[in-house]
């Protein structure tokens, strides 16, 4: 499994933007997939989970309404769309792959890390 996370950027508050996480291995679809996010000085966080046939979906409270995940398997993407940014939603964002059935938000059960992506949001 290889991730490789795009899309972030500087918005400013009440925009969009939407991140993109492309997995260059043959067994993408055996992963529950999810995204991260990391804030200077906080432990990173669970911020939307995806189960493997993209019919389940996990979000934090902090985001819900405001982003979407989803997956593509024929293109072995998963994506997050955030919406109606906040400020506090400024992290680095990480996508993640987990070959556990149920690994939720336990960050521990994500074997597979992509290399971030900055999202900043002006105020």
């Amino acid at each position: 499994v290889q991730l490789q996370a795009s899309g972030g950027g500087l918005v400013q508050a009440g925009g969009s933007l939407r991140l993109s996480c492309a997995d260059s291995g043959r067994t993408y679809r055996s992963y529950v997939m999810a995204w991260f996010r990391q804030a200077p000085g906080q432990e990173r966080e669970s911020v939307a989970v995806i189960d493997r046939s993209g019919g389940s979906t996990y979000y934090a409270d902090s985001v819900k309404g405001r982003f979407t995940i989803s997956r593509d398997n024929a293109k072995n993407t998963v994506y997050l769309q955030m919406n109606s940014l906040k400020p506090e939603d400024t992290a680095v964002y990480y996508c993640a792959a987990s070959t556990s059935s149920y690994p939720g938000a336990v960050r521990q059960l994500y074997g597979y890390w992509g290399q971030g992506t900055q999202v900043t949001v002006s105020s």
